[in-house]
This record gives C-alpha cells, sequence and structure tokens, in this order.
C-alpha cells in the first residue's frame, strides 16, 4: 500500500458512505444527532481533497493529515473518533512509503488501540468498534499464513459487516443513545454501519486492482 493506493481507497470508501448517506442519517435520527450521513460525507470528501493535492509519500505523515483534516471537517462526535483511528494509524507507518499486509496490520492494530484510549471505549458498546476490531482481528489470524491481502481483505470486510449487524443485540454505553437504553435493541448503529463501509471500501478497491 503506497500513496496512490490511499487516494483510491479513499475514494471507494467515499462513493459508498455517499450512496448510503440517507440510510445513515436514518438510523442517526433514531437515537443520536441525525447528522451522520452529512458529517461522514464532509469527512471522506476533505479527505479526499486533501489527498488530490498532497504529494507526501511519508504514509505515517499522510495519514497524520489525513486524520488532523477528517476532525476539522466532520463535525461529529464519530468525526473525532476516526481522526483517533487514523492518527493511531500513522503512528504505525512513520517512514514507510510502502506497506506490506505485516505493517497494515500493525497499523491496524495501533489504529484500535489510539481509538480505545482516546475515546475512552471497548468493544461490545454499540459503537464503530464493534466493526472495526473484528476487521482488525482477521488481519491477526490470517497475516502469518499463506493468504493473500485481498483474501484477508474479504475476510476483514464480513468481519467488520457481521460486526455491525451484532450491534443490534447490544446496549449502548456512549453518547445520546445511552439515554435510550433497550430501546436501541434491534438497531444497527450508525458508527458501526460506517466502518463496515470503510472496509467494504478497501476491500472493494483491492478486489479491482488485482482483478478478481
Amino acid at each position: 500500500m503506497d500513496i496512490n493506493d490511499v487516494k483510491l481507497i479513499t475514494e471507494n470508501i467515499l462513493q459508498l458512505i455517499k450512496e448510503n448517506r440517507d440510510y445513515l442519517l436514518d438510523l442517526d435520527s433514531q437515537f443520536g444527532d441525525g447528522d451522520l450521513g452529512i458529517s461522514m460525507v464532509q469527512g471522506f470528501s476533505r479527505v479526499k481533497d486533501y489527498l488530490g493535492t498532497s504529494e507526501e509519500k511519508d504514509l505515517g505523515k499522510l495519514f497524520f493529515k489525513m486524520g488532523m483534516t477528517f476532525n476539522e471537517s466532520a463535525p461529529s462526535s464519530l468525526g473525532t473518533i476516526i481522526s483517533f483511528w487514523l492518527l493511531g494509524i500513522g503512528g504505525s507507518l512513520k517512514g514507510k512509503e510502502n506497506a506490506d499486509k505485516n505493517d497494515m496490520k500493525i497499523a491496524l492494530e495501533n489504529g484500535i488501540s489510539k481509538l480505545k484510549e482516546r475515546a475512552n471505549s471497548k468493544e461490545n458498546e454499540k459503537t464503530i468498534l464493534d466493526s472495526l476490531s473484528p476487521a482488525t482481528k482477521a488481519f491477526e489470524r490470517n497475516t502469518d499464513e499463506e493468504k493473500t491481502v485481498l483474501e484477508i481483505l474479504k475476510e476483514a470486510s464480513d468481519a467488520a459487516s457481521n460486526g455491525s449487524e451484532a450491534t443490534k443485540n447490544m446496549l449502548p454505553v456512549h453518547g445520546r443513545a445511552a439515554y435510550h437504553g433497550e430501546k436501541t435493541i434491534g438497531h444497527v448503529d450508525g458508527g458501526s454501519y460506517v466502518g463496515k463501509l470503510i472496509f467494504e471500501g478497501i476491500y472493494n478497491y483491492y478486489k479491482e486492482k488485482y482483478g478478481n
């Protein structure tokens, strides 16, 4: 993975976010602020714009700037949380212009650690972690095996999707949704669905890249 891959991955994610904008708005309007689809389109659009003009080749510096850009342009708690994740990923990629699947695994692990630390959250609290964390664990399980990045990303994407779906049965701990308690049972968490779309976008890009 190099800067060109990051640019095209971001475009894929943005496309999915735009396609699901209204669904995200609907999810968020039930128990949140109701602006999730708008803020996520803004965040990923601004990151795409930044990447379109950046000549930075150091992936660590690139992800750091992506995180700062996302935080500035996505006015929501999830925008800040995703920025923590991006900053954590960048912390593991300093000095690298290319990242192999082991580098990606370590970076994703660091992204999860940074998110947990800064957001004071953990799995099974009906948040984006419930999709990002299972996807990261798919990397942890498969990186040392003879699986390709595409095969690992397929498992990661499926894990993120299943993780998001599982939030239907969770009670929220954070934010406005926590006030609704058991009323949220049966409803997918909007943040977790964004995490699902992120990994779906990453997988879609590599599927196109390798022609499968």
